[in-house]
């Protein structure tokens, strides 16, 4: 699977354990964040993900900053984007079976490393339901 990976200062060491799980599972991973803890703007680090998930370029996206909030909401900006706000493997799984979520958003400042990590892993492994969601995804895109 080719994912692309994009953080802002709040989230490298989340990055690290992440990329480190998903190349261990033989991934292949684009990265766009930041590696420092120094203070930079989660949109440069959030547009190349959500370009490469709406090109094709990746399969998915995980994307990380301090609430989750604001890079979700500049990924979600792309029309063939669905970026997830998650902050427990629970509303990762969900966010893939019924909203076909491509993306996922971590709140770094309120989850654990092993948490994030989880819930990528959970997001990777669960498949889009279809039926009756599929309507309800249709309608999503202006």
């Amino acid at each position: 699977m080719k994912i692309s990976i994009g953080n802002d200062h709040a989230g490298p060491d989340y990055k690290k354990a992440i990329v480190e799980m998903l190349k261990a599972k033989g991934h292949e991973v684009t990265n766009y964040g930041t590696d420092s803890a120094d203070s930079v703007d989660y949109p440069d680090f959030g547009h190349p993900v959500a370009t490469d998930v709406a090109e094709g370029k990746a399969d998915f996206g995980i994307v990380i900053c301090g609430s989750g909030n604001g890079i979700s909401m500049t990924v979600n900006k792309q029309s063939k984007v669905r970026a997830a706000l998650c902050w427990m493997k629970e509303i990762a799984v969900l966010a893939r079976q019924h909203n076909d979520a491509n993306i996922i958003s971590i709140p770094a400042r309120f989850t654990s490393i092993p948490q994030a990590v989880e819930m990528v892993e959970a997001f990777l492994n669960t498949e889009f339901e279809g039926g009756r969601h599929q309507t309800r995804v249709d309608k999503i895109s202006c």
